[in-house]
């Protein structure tokens, strides 16, 4: 039961990081702005499901792996980013490449310091 949470978990954070992607695939910002959205949902959804979870209003090892695992794992997208931030360096954008660096941590940490109070 355990890997099916984690497999319908990860299908559909993987469907979600590509409906991003296709969302924002024709913009023309210098941020990779899907990539940065993703991660931000992520976040956002590990924080409330860790809420949900510690205030015991459902099932905490299934909802973890299902979502925890399954959905943040499949929709977040931290290799991505590793590589647009290189491609961000190599193409000496160096502005975009730090503000792509601390948007994508500061606000992301944000979200467990909201959420998590």
């Amino acid at each position: 039961m355990n890997y099916l949470m984690v497999f319908i978990g990860g299908g559909l954070g993987s469907v979600l990081r590509y409906l991003i992607g296709l969302a924002f695939q024709k913009t023309n910002y210098n941020l990779p702005l899907s990539t940065f959205l993703s991660n931000l949902a992520a976040c956002i959804l590990f924080a409330v499901t860790l809420t949900i979870v510690e205030n015991k209003t459902v099932s905490s090892s299934t909802l973890k792996l299902l979502v925890l695992t399954g959905v943040c794992g499949g929709l977040s997208t931290f290799s991505t980013f590793g590589y647009e931030t290189y491609l961000l360096l190599k193409q000496q954008n160096y502005l975009w490449m730090s503000i792509n660096i601390f948007a994508s941590v500061i606000l992301c940490m944000s979200c467990f310091l909201l959420i998590k109070r």
